[in-house]
């Protein structure tokens, strides 16, 4: 998939509307990597299939999911950032990392967000927030950790989306000794080889 075919497609989840924004966060990611390391160097020549592409996917799959979006290990912005600047949802980013969270607060300010998209600077575990309707995580922790570490930000109907490359059955196989729950795997349009972890009405295992 081209870069341009990749744009394309992110355009014919989100919308138009939402286009000139994440164009601006992608020129933004660019500048901020000549600084810090936010992405893979060699994936910034790919940008919109890497990241964009494969953030934007989880949008449809939440659809029926309306409320609070809470993003763990938010990092550069995949998918947290993403999700906020493409829909009207409002979203809290966790990254723990000083320079990272910096980074998207100044995106958040200057798209004018901050009245409905946060970004809290701590580890998953110290977050204080209301119960998410959709919890995401892009390559953060091994499935069985992540529910562990954000039972306290979920409901029984709160719906994981967790991309997790080729590894994804393989957790789900691993973490369903755990917690009990509805699981599946949805392949990414992004890489067939790859998964994204499918998660609802999880809870630990006595």
């Amino acid at each position: 998939m081209t870069e341009a075919e990749a744009r394309d497609a992110v355009r014919a989840m989100v919308g138009e509307e939402a286009m000139p924004r994440l164009d601006r966060f992608a020129a933004k990611v660019r500048e901020e990597s000549e600084r810090q390391n936010l992405v893979a160097k060699p994936t910034l020549d790919t940008l919109w299939s890497r990241h964009f592409l494969d953030s934007a996917q989880l949008m449809p799959l939440a659809a029926q999911h309306e409320g609070l979006w809470i993003d763990v290990g938010t990092g550069a912005g995949f998918p947290g950032l993403v999700i906020a600047l493409a829909s009207p949802r409002p979203t809290i980013m966790i990254e723990p990392r000083r320079r990272r969270a910096d980074f998207l607060r100044a995106v958040i300010d200057a798209e004018g967000l901050a009245d409905r998209v946060e970004i809290r600077q701590a580890k998953v575990e110290r977050v204080e927030a209301p119960k998410a309707a959709v919890i995401s995580a892009r390559a953060v922790a091994s499935l069985s950790e992540l529910l562990q570490s954000t039972a306290h930000l979920a409901a029984m109907d709160t719906l994981y989306l967790l991309p997790k490359g080729q590894s994804a059955t393989t957790e789900v196989s691993e973490a369903q000794r755990r917690f009990a729950g509805l699981f599946h795997v949805e392949q990414s349009i992004t890489d067939p080889a790859s998964g994204i972890v499918v998660v609802k009405n999880v809870k630990g295992r006595r």
